[in-house]
């Protein structure tokens, strides 16, 4: 991994690949390669596109209903929380605080959730906005964050290998990912859904057989669409971006994944809409190296708290309403175990 340091005012980074130092006008920019689609059998592909999205076939599988685990309960958080600044000795929040930097997973291409401001270059959105509350918790004052972009297909394995503390970027809590890294109790309750343009004659689900439909790559989308008919084309995508410029390419007659992803999408494509509800309940966790379960603890405090004091329904309304028009959905109550 080449590393170049640079003073510069903003964010500055290549796609899929890099790390700001919010604190600072210092910023460390890595090129870690390029972005490519990974698939693990019963995936294989068979014609690939030259955005590196490929037709591939899943095999329909119980995987995404797996009942091996309690997937949405969590660790349950302190029963007092320590106060910002003040960490624990010993504890995994002592060694970020001692570092002066929480280094966060996020994305880049995903309106609304974790995308890059145009007016300043910085990364914005609802997950940038709650990881900034786990920041804010530990040292009490802005400017210690680091954002690490992640590939949608690489999200936990940057976790399990501690290139990020903690990772916040719509990722659907799910049996099989928890047997590599653990999840804090669930901060959003997502649902996978269709997206179309305006003349389609797609109407939901069931319209789907025999079509040509994207979904990222090493999705729970992806395995959930082949569950649902075994006749759908799918496409697997690098990115989030990716299936959208097909979309309006003509290249797929839908998208499906989850519905906060793709009501980013119609309020930036008018020409698209969504259509059928939704299908599959994604409950969102933030992903957190199973080396540090008192870290879990701690972030499940944090939640506990902004989703009580009004700060989650703030966040929300500054990120998705003010762009939508959806009204906040309800919040489940936390689980713990």
């Amino acid at each position: 991994m080449n590393s170049t340091l640079r003073t510069i005012r903003g964010f500055v980074a290549t796609r899929n690949r890099s790390v700001l130092l919010a604190c600072a006008s210092l910023v460390l920019l890595s090129a870690c390669g390029t972005t490519a689609a990974v698939h693990t059998a019963p995936v294989k592909p068979l014609v690939v596109m030259p955005n590196g999205a490929e037709i591939v076939h899943v095999a329909p599988s119980k995987s995404s209903t797996d009942d091996s685990c309690d997937p949405t309960a969590s660790l349950a958080p302190p029963t007092i929380m320590p106060t910002p600044g003040n960490m624990p000795r010993g504890s995994y929040m002592a060694q970020i605080l001692a570092r002066g930097i929480l280094t966060v997973g996020v994305d880049d291409n995903t309106y609304l959730w974790g995308y890059r401001d145009p007016a300043t270059d910085l990364p914005k959105g609802f997950d940038v906005d709650m990881l900034q509350q786990v920041s804010q918790a530990i040292f009490g004052s802005p400017g210690h964050i680091a954002y690490v972009i992640v590939p949608n297909a690489e999200r936990w394995q940057y976790v399990q290998s501690r290139k990020v503390d903690i990772l916040a970027e719509t990722m659907t809590i799910t049996c099989d990912r928890e047997k590599h890294v653990d999840f804090s109790s669930v901060y959003y309750e997502a649902g996978q859904s269709i997206l179309v343009p305006t003349n389609s004659d797609i109407t939901g689900k069931q319209d789907l057989a025999h079509k040509r439909v994207c979904a990222p790559a090493k999705s729970t989308s992806l395995q959930n669409l082949a569950n649902l008919d075994e006749h759908i084309q799918l496409w697997a995508a690098p990115s989030n971006t990716d299936c959208l410029v097909m979309l309006q390419q003509g290249q797929v007659d839908a998208i499906s994944t989850d519905d906060t992803i793709l009501q980013g999408y119609a309020a930036q494509d008018p020409n698209t809409k969504l259509v059928g509800g939704t299908f599959h309940d994604e409950p969102y966790g933030m992903a957190i190296s199973k080396l540090h379960p008192d870290f879990t603890r701690f972030v499940n405090g944090v939640l506990a708290r902004v989703t009580t004091d009004g700060t989650w329904n703030s966040i929300y309304a500054s990120n998705i309403f003010a762009n939508t028009g959806i009204p906040a959905p309800a919040l489940p109550a936390a689980r713990y175990r």
